[in-house]
């Protein structure tokens, strides 16, 4: 079952301290472009690195999840991802003022009423979708997931507690998730400790923003909850958000047994493996892919300059997906460099501009042109790309003014960052 990507209506401002930090920060929601997910912008910085809602960008760190690019970081976003996932919010330009997203009042649905306030605006493109076909399972000491395929549309998840704070229940909680299911079971469950767990918590410097009325403290006879099995269904609400760093919805039946954040990405992690295997191995070939023939026919490009073996991906010309398989016999590899093989920086970028011209070149009025790369911008070599690597590349049109066009691009090898550049092309009579 498919549906068509959401951004706000409306803008949303607020303000609120972090759990962690106890810093009050404000926020700003805004609507954002089709493909352009979710997207962290530090305004307190000088000069922001925009941090994506990728796993790619998960950076591990205790009770909560965190995001980091070149420095940059934001945490604790997992509620408001949460938020993402069951409202089924695709596109959102997050500015903050500061590291850490507001706590609120410790659950997601605050959240949830503000974005019904600006309401929701369907967008033309479908949201991606990835279907699981096998079994996944992640185990890290008592912890367990494991996501199963299901031929129910959507995602199933239940979560299984098990506490040993003396006279602490545990318990279960199980949900086929909508919006509607998300709103009324799970967006009010706060975030929670175990009294044995305060003072330890205190000293490393956490919960400075954390009060009785927004922490479920379990075991403290004042402390109360206000819904049945809250620390449940909160740790469910927690799983919902890390998911949203696939980058894609899910159709899974997913069984969390004590699990927190660090099993949670490691679970996407395995996800986004299996999703570009699908996409690019063969067993799942989008109708909009090209083969090499497609390829040939599309570029002027030939041996040994042809950087692009399929095409997974075509959306119109505003968004294209491509993969390189980088072998051995690659022939810059006998001088770059003979004891260490690296793909050259500036191939994976003349592989980034390959695809782009391609996507350029199926709007009409571009067909008998050439795309001429004219700049370079907002260049950044991340990570190197070896034999037996597959750079998956990616490129979306930003801008269209005559002749010119503006395109970001970025690549990745199993879904770590590589490369990635803005750049600009004149288009010219071939």
């Amino acid at each position: 079952m498919t549906r068509r990507q959401q951004t706000l209506r409306h803008s949303i401002e607020f303000s609120g301290i972090g759990l962690h930090s106890g810093e009050e920060v404000d926020v700003r929601l805004l609507p954002a472009d089709p493909n352009s997910g979710i997207e962290f912008i530090r305004t307190d910085l000088e000069d922001p690195v925009p941090v994506p809602a990728e796993i790619a960008y998960h950076s591990p760190k205790d009770r909560r999840t965190r995001l980091m690019r070149e420095g940059t970081e934001v945490e604790t976003v997992e509620h408001f991802l949460a938020v993402c996932t069951g409202m089924e919010l695709d596109n959102v330009r997050v500015e903050i003022s500061g590291a850490e997203f507001p706590g609120l009042d410790g659950s997601a649905q605050p959240l949830v009423e503000k974005v019904r306030k600006a309401g929701l605006a369907e967008q033309k493109e479908e949201a991606r979708v990835f279907v699981l076909e096998e079994p996944v399972f992640v185990h890290d000491g008592g912890a367990t997931l494991v996501a199963l395929p299901s031929d129910t549309p959507g995602l199933t998840l239940q979560y299984v507690s098990s506490f040993e704070e003396p006279g602490v229940e545990s318990g279960t909680f199980e949900i086929e998730l909508t919006p509607e299911k998300f709103e009324e079971e799970l967006a009010g469950a706060r975030t929670f400790c175990l009294a044995s767990e305060v003072e330890a918590l205190q000293a490393a410097g956490m919960g400075k923003g954390a009060t009785r009325e927004n922490t479920v403290v379990l075991g403290d006879p004042d402390s109360t909850q206000r819904m049945s099995h809250e620390p449940v269904r909160h740790k469910l609400l927690d799983l919902i958000g890390d998911l949203h760093l696939l980058g894609a919805g899910l159709q899974a039946r997913i069984i969390a047994t004590r699990s927190g954040h660090k099993t949670n990405a490691d679970l996407v992690r395995r996800l986004v493996d299996l999703m570009q295997a699908q996409e690019t191995g063969g067993l799942i070939q989008r109708e909009s892919g090209m083969d090499i023939r497609e390829i040939l026919r599309q570029l002027p490009h030939r041996y040994p300059f042809l950087l692009i073996d399929r095409v997974v991906e075509v959306d119109g010309y505003k968004r294209a997906v491509a993969i390189k398989n980088v072998t051995i016999n690659e022939p810059y590899f006998q001088g770059h460099f003979p004891d260490r093989p690296l793909m050259p920086g500036v191939l994976q970028l003349e592989a980034m501009a390959q695809l782009a011209g391609m996507l350029l070149l199926r709007r009409l009025e571009y067909s008998g042109k050439l795309a001429v790369l004219w700049s370079l911008d907002k260049v950044k070599l991340r990570g190197g790309v070896t034999p037996g690597d597959q750079l998956r590349l990616s490129v979306e049109t930003m801008r269209i003014k005559g002749e010119t066009v503006q395109v970001r691009g970025k690549g990745t090898v199993a879904g770590r960052p590589v490369c990635e550049a803005i750049l600009m092309f004149t288009m010219i009579e071939a």
